[in-house]
């Protein structure tokens, strides 16, 4: 069955048919398909179904976080051995069970599902091969900080009923255990010579210590009670309030004090003074691996950092254009240190940067149906990123909306250190996490219809973040980059997401050194020192991941010139962009020929 999607003019995909509208083209009725095609078509959508629904109690926070409370009551670290193994044999079953379907048999829909569920299944059985579960912590990936949105009330878990107060007290068991998961891991990664380099650790500490309160009700784990909901019985705040206090006291607080300890006092020690993946054993062939995963390609990491090289010295050539229009007399990098220095370009408190990209929101989202005729129904507000993590947090994230329309998607905004953030990257970075970036694509993936929840719910980082990147390169179509600055910081964006191929592959291919890498980055944008510290540390801490936003990028751009060159005038940039989007995230040569199949049509239609 065919997914419904929205289309923003008011008109309902429904059943695989829309009304048609000035613009669009209407296909000729498809045959109806073989019976057997249309029993390997379902065979395969309970197949998928299936594998999600036996996946949810091994993440029970996924789960909560697509709206399914089932399982609020738990809290699992995949990376226990209980976890893995069980994860381990649920793909074995059904990677076997895939196997027994003819692709062939499928409709072009399902093949889709079908490369998806595929490449997943794959994918995770490559990595069974690295121990990632020996090093479950860094100051990026700090599962520990995910529990401590849920526990403030911002993150996925609900505070509404009793019941929601009693399941997060429940989940506290489940963090208990994970942290006594991840010391005995990293003990075990210590004995092996698999650890994290020493700086990365080092910002860990402050993230746990910030947690290890005297008062509970100065915890954040304490919002809940402060925020508990009006229609509460007195008997049942006397309870929940006496019962929050206690597990913040004797539960929580204690073990973030144990798992800062242990970092602070065995695990620093262990630690090492390189930084790059290739230095672990197996380090080379485990990047290779985060490489493929990650980019959905076959690019090697020496092909990849010619990539960047050759997108760096190309942006720089545009960036060029920009000094000559605005009249800077000097170089390059002379311009670059300007406009970084110069604190007429940069925010002066966190509370003017927040009040200028809500601004900026508004309008943007009233821009975009000049390029969609597809938006999701959610909504997306903006919000600073919480202090206990914003010195080694990104520039921003986005994080979906709950599908029961309680929670609007949230992009989480760094207002650490103000004056260091550039005015001139507010209107790309804004489009790149909301509208019509991540919002968009991840908004639109998960409020599909039909289609199994693989598709929905999973993702591929290369795609997601490619369509973020090239969301901005969107910029100028929707209106935006009319100062000449706001362009440069689209540039200095695009730039810095090729700086991030030469880094990242720089870093664990090559084996650069954080030295190495910072001067990189100083010599070639004008990014600020603190970004620069909190980038080239996030690299070391998820390898391959900073690889994916180019990589996509390049590939959605050169489908989009495919598309153009074939069709001609016939081409719309808003069917266009529907094709892209309508389906879910997917690996980039499943997009590629997606798209090939969707010019075909779009040709044989004319």
């Amino acid at each position: 069955m065919k997914r419904s999607i929205p289309l923003y003019a008011g008109v309902l995909l429904s059943a695989g048919c829309a009304a048609p509208q000035a613009g669009m083209e209407t296909a000729p009725a498809a045959a109806p398909a073989p019976a057997v095609a249309q029993d390997a078509n379902q065979r395969l959508d309970q197949l998928a179904e299936a594998f999600f629904e036996a996946s949810l109690p091994l993440n029970p926070t996924q789960a909560t976080s697509i709206g399914d409370n089932r399982y609020n009551h738990l809290f699992t670290v995949g990376f226990s051995a209980e976890s893995r193994a069980a994860a381990r044999a649920l793909r074995e079953e059904y990677a076997g069970r895939l196997l027994a379907l003819d692709r062939a048999s499928l409709d072009a829909e399902h093949q889709l599902t079908y490369d998806v569920f595929t490449r997943n299944l794959e994918s995770a059985r490559a990595g069974e091969q690295f121990p990632s579960h020996l090093v479950p912590l860094n100051q990026f990936f700090n599962w520990t900080a995910g529990f401590v949105g849920m526990g403030a009330g911002t993150g996925v878990h609900p505070f509404k009923t009793v019941k929601d107060y009693d399941d997060f007290l429940s989940r506290i068991n489940g963090f208990q255990q994970g942290v006594d998961v991840t010391i005995a891991n990293m003990r075990e990664g210590m004995a092996a010579g698999v650890v994290q380099p020493r700086v990365l650790m080092e910002r860990v500490l402050p993230q746990l210590s910030a947690h290890v309160v005297a008062d509970p009700t100065t915890s954040l784990f304490y919002g809940p009670v402060t925020n508990m909901p009006a229609d509460f019985s007195a008997a049942d705040r006397q309870r929940l309030t006496a019962a929050y206090t206690a597990a913040i006291r004797d539960r929580i607080v204690p073990s973030f004090r144990k798992l800062h300890d242990f970092v602070r006092d065995e695990y620093l020690p262990r630690t090492r003074t390189t930084v790059g993946l290739s230095a672990l054993p197996n380090g080379r062939a485990w990047y290779e691996y985060q490489v493929r995963a990650v980019t959905t390609t076959d690019l090697t990491p020496e092909q990849i950092h010619d990539v960047g090289l050759s997108e760096v010295a190309r942006i720089h050539r545009e960036m060029e254009k920009v000094k000559e229009q605005v009249g800077f007399r000097g170089d390059l990098k002379a311009f670059m240190q300007h406009i970084q220095s110069d604190p007429r370009y940069r925010y002066t408190t966190r509370e003017e940067m927040l009040a200028d990209y809500r601004n900026a929101q508004a309008r943007i989202d009233a821009t975009t149906d000049r390029l969609f005729n597809v938006k999701p129904a959610a909504n997306y507000e903006i919000r600073p990123v919480e202090p206990f993590r914003e010195r080694s947090f990104s520039g921003g994230s986005y994080t979906a909306a709950s599908l029961d329309g309680s929670r609007p998607g949230v992009f989480h905004l760094n207002t650490y250190d103000p004056t260091g953030r550039p005015r001139y990257g507010m209107e790309s970075l804004l489009i790149h996490e909301g509208s019509p970036g991540h919002h968009f694509q991840i908004s639109i993936a998960r409020e599909l219809t039909g289609v199994p929840r693989i598709r929905r719910f999973g993702g591929f980082t290369a795609f997601s973040e490619g369509w973020g990147l090239y969301a901005e390169t969107l910029g100028k179509e929707l209106g935006l980059y009319q100062d000449p600055y706001q362009y440069f910081g689209f540039l200095s964006s695009e730039l810095w997401r090729s700086i991030r191929l030469v880094l990242d592959t720089g870093i664990h291919a090559k084996g650069w050194t954080h030295a190495q890498a910072k001067q990189y980055a100083r010599d070639n944008s004008a990014t600020s020192e603190s970004t620069i510290e909190a980038e080239v540390e996030r690299f070391s801490a998820i390898p391959g991941q900073g690889l994916a936003y180019k990589i996509g990028e390049l590939k959605i751009t050169e489908l989009r010139r495919r598309a153009e060159a074939a069709l001609g005038s016939r081409f719309d940039i808003r069917a266009f962009h529907r094709a892209v989007l309508e389906d879910g995230a997917l690996p980039l040569d499943v997009l590629d020929a997606k798209i090939n199949r969707w010019i075909a049509a779009q040709q044989q239609a004319a």
